[in-house]
């Protein structure tokens, strides 16, 4: 699953869609947002775990997703809120579609 990134702030990602939804189960995090000092460059970015869950198609097809990410140390709770962390992303310039 691609997922594009739209807005950053301070590691987190508020605005996202899916750009293409094969493999739920390996996310990958495409970044098309102005970053300001801060916003990326103090570890990994992290993603609510419940936009997720609506990009993967729902509970169901995330679940599975979900206990495979947490077995590889990929899910954790920033302000008490569980997060996917991408420790690695990918620029894209706007409009790359």
């Amino acid at each position: 699953m691609r997922i594009r990134a739209l807005s950053v702030f301070e590691g987190v990602v508020y605005h996202s869609w899916c750009v293409d939804p094969a493999q739920p189960c390996r996310p990958t995090l495409e970044v098309e947002a102005l970053l300001r000092p801060g916003d990326a460059d103090s570890g990994p970015l992290l993603l609510p775990v419940a936009d997720y869950v609506v990009m993967a198609g729902g509970r169901e097809v995330a679940e599975p997703c979900l206990r495979e990410l947490e077995a590889k140390g990929r899910i954790t709770t920033f302000l008490d809120v569980p997060h996917i962390v991408f420790p690695t992303w990918t620029p894209v310039a706007p409009d790359a579609g």
